[in-house]
Formats: C-alpha cells, structure tokens, sequence
C-alpha cells in the first residue's frame, strides 16, 4: 500500500483518536492522542506541524507524527509518532518522521527539535537515529504508560548550531561520566572541562517543611509570571507550571509541570533562583509523590555549578545532557537533565540499543556514587 502524507484536519480528530487507541490502547498518557479539545488547537493554533499518512482509497489516517512548537522558543518536540499495527511495513514511521521535521526546520524557526522515546522496544530508537537524531540520555521511570517505563532522549540540530556552543570549563564530578557518553553519543569534545568534586549530601534546612502545593494552573501560571517577568529568566521548553510548591517558611516557590496521570512531574523554575531549594528537595519531592508523581525531573544549565550540586546533593541523577540546547546571542549554551525517581528502577525489560549503552552505563555509575557506600562502589 501506497500512503500519502498531508497535513492533520479538524475533521480528522475522530479518526486519530481511534488511531491512537488502535496503537496504544488506554494507556497512552498525552492529550494530543485523546482530548479533542488539545488536538483541535494543535491542528488550529500555528505553533505545530502535524501530518498523517492516508490511505489513497479512502483517505483514512493510518499513521501520525507532530512536531510541537511554542512561541518564542526555538525548540520543537517531535510527538505522537504512531503508525497503525496493520501497516507497519515499508518504513512508513521512518518516512513520515523525515517529512515532519524537514517540514518544521524549513520555517528556520528551529535551532534543534528532540525526541523522548520509549525503550520497550529498539525500532522507535531507529526511526529516530536514521533521520539524524542523537542519543542525549535516559530517564529512567520517567513514564507511566503500560507500567512504569523509561524514556530515551534524543535531539536533531539544525545546520551549524552544535559548532556555535559556549565553552564549559567545570561541572560537578558527577557527570563526567555523561559527558564520556556525549562523546560518543554526538561526538563532542569535553576532555578540556575541570571537575568539581560533588558536595556532601544535603541537610534538611530548617523553616522549609511543610512543603504546600497549590494546583490550581490559572492561577499559578499568572503568578509564575509575576515572579518571573523576563522571558529569559523562563526556560523549560514545551513546559508549562501548573503547580508550584512553596517552603513554609516562604524561601522558595518551586514551579511545577505536574501530570499524574503519567506519573510525573518537571521541575520548571525555582524562584528566587535553583539553589533555593538547598535542603527541601527530600520534602518537595515527599509532596510531589504525594500528587502522584513517582518521577521528578529538572533542566540546569550545564554551567551553573551551585545549582546542579545542590541537586545532585539531594539524590537527583544526571540523566541526559542537550548540547546546544539554549541560544543566547550568537552562542548555544548545554543543559542537563537531572532526574529522581521514588521506585525502584529496573531495566531487565528496557531494550537499549547500543549507541545508548554508554548513558545507561553513565546513569549507574552516577546512580550507584549517589545511592550505594562508598566501599561498596569502589569494589
């Protein structure tokens, strides 16, 4: 069979919903697969590229993929690649994965466009790898959709954005480990960089708990932009708080992507600044699971040093590094992605593929320096 691509329709919503149940059953966990309402303003609103591809008798979707923008950021997130059971040969995801991101980079409005893909199986790790994506890390349980899964992160940069990076002269001793991996993962030379030995583990600052958290997203978006005016000071692209947990004694409000329907939640900005949170994370990441979230994520600069040592002091692992990911001038500044999860993590059911074999090999090192004695990890 011959599919043919063209961009989604309102009138199509229907017929993707039952696509996307036809792929994943109850379980998948992102909106744009099953409300209505979110898909319409995706197709609607100017700020995603979506395609399909049809059948050429009788038009129907049988496979989709979008790549999600949003103003004023540079980054696109390629989305809700899915393909009906019944048509899954012929290389079908591969070609329609190529047509949407040359469709999103074509508007030049994009410096990089990334993935998280899961690891149940490789396939999805190749369809993203031979249209020139990059591995970057693991997030382990970062998901909740047929159980508790982890996600593979992947990126691909538009022409001439990974020469234009800004220079890193230290990070934490902690990731080194990740940085060998982006090495091979992307081919970046970080043999120059310093490290820093980590900090001891945090102690509970006095004044911070209770941690409350407010869930109530109009509000808290109104207030997350009253603390944070300066669209600078706002980064954590394709995230929008819709919680924010505040220190009883008021020395932080920590804003929050939080979806318990996933079983996750991103750590979007910390107000005054990330270092705030010294000695809180143990209580924050209490009441976040408390919300229902199992997986806590947040996004540093790979230069800030105060901030990703408090982090790594409260138990949060380095789990994937962006390269480039941020344009500042003339320059792209690298993040990385620091994660914690409150259940146990086991990757007996995980395929990963070998080019993310050196960031699974990262993320234990870094997990067992953080977790396990230290006699215990120098054996």
């Amino acid at each position: 069979m011959t599919a043919v691509l063209s961009p989604a329709r309102v009138q199509d919503i229907a017929a993707l919903r039952q696509l996307y149940f036809d792929v994943y059953g109850h379980g998948y966990p992102v909106p744009l697969g099953s409300d209505p309402a979110v898909m319409r303003q995706l197709i609607t609103g100017g700020h995603a590229h979506w395609l399909t591809a049809r059948t050429a008798d009788t038009g129907e979707p049988v496979a989709s993929a979008v790549v999600q923008t949003e103003p004023g950021s540079r980054i696109g997130k390629l989305v809700g690649l899915a393909v009906h059971p019944g048509h899954r040969e012929g290389g079908l995801a591969s070609r329609l994965t190529a047509a949407v991101c040359a469709d999103a980079f074509a508007t030049g409005r994009l410096d990089s466009v990334y993935a998280t893909v899961r690891v149940v199986t490789e396939g999805p790790q190749h369809v993203v790898v031979r249209n020139g994506f990059r591995p970057l890390g693991l997030m382990p349980n970062a998901v909740e959709v047929e159980g508790c899964e982890s996600l593979a992160l992947f990126a691909r940069y538009a022409d001439g954005v990974l020469e234009r990076r800004a220079a890193v002269e230290r990070v934490p001793e902690r990731l080194t480990a990740l940085l060998d991996a982006a090495v091979l993962g992307v081919g970046i030379d970080y043999t120059g960089v310093e490290p820093v030995p980590t900090r001891d583990r945090d102690r509970i600052a006095p004044g911070a708990e209770p941690i409350e958290l407010v869930a109530a997203p109009a509000f808290v978006r109104r207030r997350f932009l009253e603390r944070f005016p300066d669209a600078g000071d706002r980064f954590f692209p394709l995230h929008a708080p819709n919680a924010v947990l505040v220190a009883h004694d008021g020395g932080f409000e920590a804003y929050a992507d939080l979806d318990p329907v996933a079983a996750s939640c991103a750590l979007v900005a910390v107000h005054p600044r990330p270092a705030a949170v010294s000695g809180a994370l143990e209580a924050l990441m209490s009441a976040v699971t408390r919300a229902g979230a199992d997986y806590v994520e947040t996004l540093l600069p790979l230069a800030d040093t105060e901030a990703l040592q408090v982090f790594l002091a409260s138990g949060f692992v380095p789990s994937a590094l962006y390269p480039a990911m941020r344009r500042i001038g003339d320059r792209f500044h690298d993040y990385v992605v620091l994660s914690r999860t409150s259940r146990q993590i086991d990757f007996r059911s995980a395929a990963v593929s070998p080019l993310l074999q050196p960031y699974l090999g990262a993320y234990l090192a870094a997990w067992a320096a953080t977790y396990l004695p230290l006699h215990e990890v120098s054996r």
